[in-house]
């Protein structure tokens, strides 16, 4: 017999001695892939000592006595994957209890899909993926003005120049749309000056104020009317140089990182305020309230609701509370707390003399003969004419 079926010989010894002698536990059970190579090279060897003339049937015996236990360290390995998979569906149940909703297709018309498609278009330029938007855009057959990509790309090219250091070119932007930023009561500029002076009053090693003074002097006067008390402390912190110092100075906050890092979501959001759309890219705010359990509640809401044979009142409110992350909270919200409706401009909040506020409606309802008012929370009686609106 050769050297490579001898090799072999004694592997199958070797095994079948391991398997009989000692019993494996099941953290230490051998592969199913293990299992069957063992088996192929016993299979082989038997088949060449057939062909030779070499075998009998003790040979044949011990295969089948062989394909019966890997048969068995198979059928081990594979209850532990069993088992494996199905405390992984136990947790993935506890985890998540309530499945997503099967919802018909929402976007079957031809409206609603280029309304899609248009969103999605915008989502790749907004987050600067442009290349992608290009593919999309002539797959689709979606129509977006030149303009909006126009503007898009200088959105990012502005926010590539803040990321490398350079203010100009958002500057330049606050130049030209000054009066817009004036009515939103936006500090971007002053912000962008800002770090442009600290980063000239911390450049030199030693340090060097007279650039920075410089800076301040020829470019904030015009701001000093709304920002003082600011371009006050931006002067002054240069007294604690060096940076050492001005760490442990009253003026820290001005040495941050963040007063540079916080410059791009914030033009961002003005760029984005000038083309009136919102301050947030759409898909995300959905992929981040849908995903963040919002579909969960309302799914296990409507079947708690069908159980109990009762169905939404109003098609456009939910009947339980969906926790909003704070950046999602974009305007405050009243509840009355005796017709569970929202304030509207229609059904504003009005205080009673108590101090106590329900909806409009609601108090037109609890007034009875001339105009007075109990309030439903309190023993207090106040009259209708006296309530006052309160504004969030």
């Amino acid at each position: 017999m050769d050297a490579p079926l001898k090799e072999l010989t004694k592997l199958e010894k070797l095994t079948a001695f391991t398997s009989s002698n000692q019993p494996q536990s099941k953290s230490k059970s051998i592969s199913v892939a293990e299992s069957l190579d063992a088996l192929l090279f016993s299979l082989r060897d038997v088949k060449q000592r057939l062909e030779a003339g070499a075998a009998g049937e003790a040979d044949v015996a011990g295969i089948h006595r062989m394909v019966e236990e890997r048969k068995k360290e198979i059928e081990d390995r594979q209850k532990e994957v069993h088992a494996s998979l199905a405390r992984y569906g136990k947790t993935l149940d506890k985890r998540f209890a309530s499945s997503l909703p099967s919802s018909p297709p929402l976007f079957t018309s031809a409206t609603s899909k280029e309304a899609l498609e248009r969103t999605v278009a915008l989502h790749f330029m907004r987050t600067g993926q442009f290349s992608t938007a290009k593919t999309f855009l002539q797959e689709t057959s979606t129509d977006v003005s030149e303009e909006i990509q126009v503007k898009f790309l200088d959105l990012h090219q502005v926010l590539t120049a803040l990321r490398n250091q350079d203010v100009q070119p958002a500057l330049s932007w606050c130049e030209m749309n000054r009066e817009f930023l004036e009515n939103r009561t936006s500090p971007l500029e002053f912000y962008l000056h800002r770090s442009q002076y600290m980063r000239l009053l911390l450049a030199s090693n030693p340090p060097d104020p007279l650039p920075a003074l410089a800076y301040a002097r020829t470019l904030l006067p015009p701001l000093y009317p709304s920002y003082g008390s600011d371009i006050n402390r931006l002067i002054a912190c240069t007294v604690y140089l060096p940076l050492t110092r001005l760490l442990h100075s009253p003026y820290s906050d001005l040495a941050s990182p963040t007063l540079h890092f916080d410059l791009e979501p914030m033009f961002a959001r003005e760029y984005c305020a000038r083309l009136g759309m919102s301050r947030q890219v759409p898909l995300r705010v959905v992929g981040d309230i849908g995903g963040g359990g919002a579909l969960a509640r309302i799914e296990k809401g409507r079947k708690v609701m069908r159980e109990r044979k009762s169905e939404w009142s109003q098609s456009d409110e939910l009947p339980i509370e969906i926790p909003l992350p704070p950046e999602n909270r974009y305007h405050s919200i009243f509840a009355c707390p005796v017709s569970k409706e929202q304030a509207t401009a229609s059904n504003p909040p009005m205080m009673m003399t108590c101090g106590h506020v329900v909806a409009k409606d609601s108090l037109q309802k609890l007034s009875k003969a001339q105009g007075r008012v109990k309030c439903p929370y309190c023993p207090q009686e106040s009259n209708l004419n006296t309530a006052l609106q309160v504004h969030f």
